[in-house]
C-alpha cells in the first residue's frame, strides 16, 4: 500500500511537473523561471494542505525527493525544447496543447485522492466536507499558484470545469471510502476526475459566466 501511495504521489508530481514548465516555457520564462514554476506547480497544493492541517513543516521540506523529481522533469523539459526546437512557435501546435491538458488532468486527479487520503490519515474524517475540501485545495492549489505567477487569470475560474472536475472525484473517493476503504477509493476518486476533464475539454463543456458586464 504504502508502495502503491508514493507511486501515485510521485506520478501526480512528474505530471504537474511537466504542466508547470511546459506552462514557464509558453510565458518565454529562463530556466530557472522553467524549474521554480515547475516545482511549485507540483508541490504547491501539498504544501497549502498541510498547513491547513498543521502539519509543518509541510512534507515537501521532509521529503525532497518530490521537490527534486520536479525540477528535474522541468529542467528536462526545457533543455529538450530549448536544443531541439527554434522557437516557442514550433512547439505551440496541437500535440503541446494537448500534452499540457493531459499532464495537468492526470496531476489533478492524483492530488485530490491525495488531499482526500491526508485528511482520513489524520483522523479528520468526522464529515464529509473536510476531505472533500482538503482534497479540492491539493488537486488545484499548484495550479492556482502555477498561474498567478505565470501572470495569468487562474485556470480553475475560466475552463473546462477544473475546480468541479477536482469537488466531483474528491465527493466521490470519499463517498467510496467510507464504504469500501481507501484501496478502492483513490484510484475511483482520480478516474472520476479525469474523465470529467476529459468529457469536459472534449465536448468544451464551461461552467455558465455573465458576459457582456464590461460594456454597461
Amino acid at each position: 500500500m504504502e508502495y502503491m501511495l508514493f507511486v501515485l504521489d510521485m506520478i501526480g508530481t512528474v505530471a504537474f511537473g511537466l504542466s508547470g514548465a511546459m506552462t514557464a516555457i509558453e510565458k518565454e520564462m529562463d530556466i530557472l523561471g522553467v524549474i521554480i514554476l515547475g516545482m511549485v506547480t507540483a508541490v504547491g497544493g501539498g504544501i497549502t494542505r498541510d498547513i491547513i492541517l498543521g502539519n509543518t513543516p509541510p512534507q515537501a521540506f521532509l521529503q525532497p525527493v518530490f521537490a527534486g523529481s520536479a525540477a528535474v522533469v522541468s529542467a528536462t523539459v526545457f533543455v529538450v525544447i530549448y536544443f531541439h526546437f527554434k522557437g516557442y512557435q514550433e512547439i505551440s501546435g496541437y500535440w503541446f496543447q494537448h500534452i499540457l491538458m493531459a499532464a495537468d488532468t492526470l496531476g489533478l486527479g492524483v492530488f485530490t485522492v491525495a488531499g482526500v487520503r491526508a485528511a482520513f490519515e489524520g483522523g479528520m474524517d468526522m464529515n464529509y466536507f473536510l476531505p472533500v475540501f482538503l482534497g479540492t485545495i491539493t488537486g488545484v492549489g499548484g495550479g492556482l499558484l502555477r498561474d498567478m505567477m505565470a501572470g495569468d487569470r487562474p485556470y480553475i475560474f475560466v475552463k473546462h470545469v477544473y475546480a468541479s472536475a477536482s469537488i466531483l472525484g474528491a465527493c466521490v473517493c470519499v463517498f467510496v471510502w467510507k464504504r469500501l476503504g481507501g484501496s478502492i477509493a483513490m484510484p475511483v476518486g482520480a478516474a472520476s476526475v479525469i474523465i470529467l476533464r476529459i468529457l469536459a475539454i472534449r465536448f468544451r463543456w464551461n461552467l455558465p459566466k455573465v458576459k457582456g458586464m464590461k460594456n454597461l
